[in-house]
């Protein structure tokens, strides 16, 4: 039984040193492969948010379209099994991907 605890804590000992080994290499690694970051000279800070808005929007329509074709595709499939709920739970994603698709241009009709 000594011997079988010996070989077991070895192994156990072994793998250790192997991943504290692949650790520090994978460390290494990420501070040798490290660059700075540098800010694009003469952009304006507004320009960067306006882009990452028209980003997050873009987002916000591809979500609205994916909304709008399941909604298209509940209320068919309710139409061919005749069933009342699931075509009100269609029109209603319709409706949800319709406002979801068209909320920048919401938004920016509601501020002005």
């Amino acid at each position: 039984m000594k011997k079988r605890d010996d070989l077991n804590e070895k192994r156990l000992e072994r793998r250790a040193r192997r991943a504290c080994t692949l650790l520090a290499c994978l460390m290494a690694a990420l501070a040798l492969t490290l660059t700075p970051a540098l800010a694009a000279s003469g952009n304006d800070p507004l320009t960067v948010v306006n882009n990452l808005s028209d980003f997050v929007f873009s987002l916000i329509r591809a979500i609205g379209l994916i909304l709008l074709g399941f909604g298209v595709l509940q209320l068919g499939l309710s139409l061919k099994s005749h069933d009342p709920s699931q075509r009100a739970n269609g029109m209603l994603t319709i409706a949800g991907g319709i406002v979801i698709t068209f909320t920048k241009e919401i938004l920016t009709l509601i501020t002005g």
